[in-house]
C-alpha cells in the first residue's frame, strides 16, 4: 500500500509543473459558488430537459470518469454530491485543464443543468476552475449503489483506530460521520433552546480552578506563572453553578468542557462535554420529569417526531414518563443480591459469576452491580424503555442530600439508564451557607475565614446569613 500511494503522490506533483505551464494556480484563493450541490439538485424540473437553470457550484472530486474527449465525475460538498459532465469541445482552451483533473482535488464548475439518459440530474460545465490540487490521496474504498439506493462501501477507511487517531480523514470519505457530528450540533441547539424556553440561563463558568471538586475524579494540574499558584482543569461544573443559584439565580445551566486526568475507553475520554442545570425551589422529582422532556424532545428531533431508536438492535422507546426503580429493589430483583446485606465478598463472587472481568468492576461492588442490573447482562428488558434508578439517601457519597416526602421518604437521587448506557442523574441537595475550604499558594487546605489573607486566592464567598439560599435545590447533568 505505501510503494502505491508513494506513486500515485508522485504522480500528482508531477503535474504541478504542467499546471505552472497553463498559467494556473494550483491553490486558489476563493470562487463565487451560486449553490450546494443540493440546492442545485432542488432547482431542475423534468421541463427543463437539458437547458436547466445555470449555477456555480464547488467542491471535491470524488469520482473521476474520463471516455477520450469526455469526462464524468462527481463532486461531492458538505451537503451532498452531484454529476458533471464535461465535454472537450464545449471548454475548448480549459480542456488542457481538464486532463491534469484528478480524484479528491477541489474545483469549482459553471453549467446548465440536465438529466442524462440514465435519468441523473447533471451539470453540463461550460466553465471550469481548479480550486486546490490534491497531492496525498485519500483513502476511498469502491462505493456500490444497490437497488434500493442505498450505498455499500467496498475497501478503504475501515480500521477503527486510524478513523479515530486521523480523524479527518474519516470525515472527508465518510458522508455518514459528518452527519453525526451535524447532527450533534443541531441536538446541543435544541437543548439551549429547551432550556431558554423554560426560564434558565446559560453561564460560562471557570475552566481553571484553585480548588476543584463536584465530583470524584483525579484533575489536571496547571501551573499559574504570575500568580505562582497551581490551578486545576475543572472535573465538574457544579460548585461555581451553586455559587450562583446562592447568588439568587433561580435555574443556571452550562454546556462546556470538563477534564479528568483518569483511564479512558470507548465510552470515558479525559476531555468531554458536560450539561449540568440546577433549579432552585425543586426536587430530583422535577428533574426527572425535565430529563424526560428534553430526551423525548430530542429523540422527535432525531425522528422526525417519533418516539423511538434503534439501538444494537434494540428498540428503544423514549415516551415519558419513564419507569422509577428503587437501587437496593433493583438490584436484589434482577441479580439476587441485596446490597443491604450481603458482604463485599458475596457480591464480588456474584460479579465473578458473571464473568465481569477484574477491569470493569469498579472500587464499589454494588455499583458494580447496579451497572449490570440497568445494563443488558442480568436485564434483559432493561433496554426496551430507559428507566430511572432511584438512590437511597442520606449515603456517605452525599452526605448533604435529603428526603423528599412528596416523592419518596427513601430515596433523593436517581440516574437514568437506557440500552446498558447510564444517561443523566439527578438530585436533591441541601445547600450549605458555611464557606468551603480555600487552597493557599502553598497548596495546603484552610478553612475560609470572613476576611482571607490579600495573597489568598479567594474560592468562595465568606459565609453569612444575609445571601442564605433556597431550602433546597434540585441539579442534572449528563456527558457526551
Amino acid at each position: 500500500m505505501s510503494e502505491e500511494r508513494s506513486f500515485v503522490e508522485a504522480a500528482r506533483r508531477a503535474k504541478l509543473p504542467e499546471l505552472a505551464q497553463l498559467g494556473v494556480r494550483p491553490f486558489a484563493y476563493r470562487f463565487a459558488r451560486s449553490h450546494s450541490t443540493r440546492e442545485a439538485l432542488g432547482l431542475y424540473r423534468d421541463e427543463h430537459g437539458d437547458d436547466g437553470p445555470e449555477v456555480a457550484i464547488a467542491g471535491r472530486v470524488e469520482a473521476w470518469r474520463p471516455k477520450g474527449k469526455v469526462v464524468f465525475g462527481h463532486l461531492e460538498d458538505g451537503e451532498g454530491r452531484l454529476q458533471v459532465y464535461l465535454r472537450a469541445d464545449a471548454l475548448g482552451a480549459a480542456w488542457a485543464l481538464v486532463q491534469l483533473l484528478g480524484l479528491d482535488d477541489h474545483i469549482g464548475v459553471t453549467g446548465r443543468l440536465m438529466r442524462t439518459r440514465a435519468g441523473e440530474v447533471t451539470v453540463r460545465v461550460t466553465a471550469v476552475t481548479l480550486l486546490s490540487k490534491s497531492l496525498k490521496p485519500l483513502p476511498r474504498g469502491k462505493r456500490e449503489v444497490l437497488e434500493d439506493g442505498t450505498v455499500r462501501e467496498h475497501g478503504g477507511l475501515a480500521d477503527p483506530e486510524v478513523r479515530y487517531r486521523q480523524r479527518y480523514a474519516d470525515l472527508a470519505v465518510h458522508p455518514e460521520v459528518r452527519a453525526v457530528f451535524r447532527m450533534r450540533s443541531r441536538i446541543v441547539t435544541r437543548v439551549r433552546s429547551l432550556l431558554d424556553a423554560r426560564g434558565f440561563l446559560e453561564v460560562e463558568t471557570p475552566v481553571l480552578q484553585p480548588l476543584y471538586g463536584g465530583a470524584a475524579a483525579r484533575p489536571f494540574i496547571t501551573h499559574h506563572n504570575a500568580l505562582d499558584m497551581p490551578l486545576y482543569l475543572r472535573i465538574a461544573d457544579e460548585l461555581y453553578l451553586k455559587r450562583l443559584i446562592v447568588g439568587g439565580y433561580e435555574r443556571v445551566y452550562e454546556i462546556g468542557h470538563d477534564f479528568r486526568n483518569e483511564g479512558m475507553d470507548r465510552s470515558h475520554n479525559p476531555e468531554f462535554t458536560m450539561l449540568e442545570l440546577y433549579q432552585a425551589y425543586a426536587d430530583y422529582g422535577d428533574m426527572m420529569a425535565l430529563v424526560e422532556a428534553l430526551l423525548a424532545d430530542l429523540v422527535g428531533l432525531v425522528t422526525d417526531g417519533g418516539t423511538t431508536l434503534e439501538r444494537e438492535g434494540v428498540t428503544l422507546d423514549f415516551a415519558p414518563p419513564f419507569a422509577r426503580v428503587p437501587f437496593v429493589e433493583g438490584i436484589r430483583r434482577h441479580s439476587g443480591v441485596d446490597v443491604l446485606t450481603a458482604t463485599e465478598a458475596e457480591m464480588r463472587s456474584r460479579l465473578i459469576a458473571a464473568g465481569v472481568p477484574p477491569t470493569r468492576r469498579t472500587a464499589s461492588p454494588a455499583a458494580s452491580c447496579w451497572t449490570r442490573c440497568s445494563g443488558r447482562s442480568w436485564n434483559p428488558t432493561a433496554c426496551s424503555r430507559p428507566s430511572w434508578w432511584t438512590i437511597p439517601s442520606p449515603s456517605r457519597r452525599s452526605p448533604r442530600s435529603i428526603a423528599t416526602t412528596r416523592r419518596s421518604p427513601s430515596a433523593s437521587s436517581c440516574s437514568c439508564s437506557a440500552a446498558s448506557w447510564p444517561t443523566p442523574s439527578a438530585n436533591s441537595t441541601i445547600p450549605t451557607t458555611s464557606a468551603p475550604a480555600s487552597r493557599t499558594r502553598a497548596g495546603s487546605v484552610r478553612p475560609a475565614t470572613t476576611r482571607p489573607s490579600p495573597t489568598t486566592p479567594i474560592t468562595s464567598a465568606p459565609s453569612s446569613t444575609a445571601c442564605r439560599p433556597p431550602a433546597a435545590w434540585a441539579s442534572a447533568s449528563t456527558g457526551w
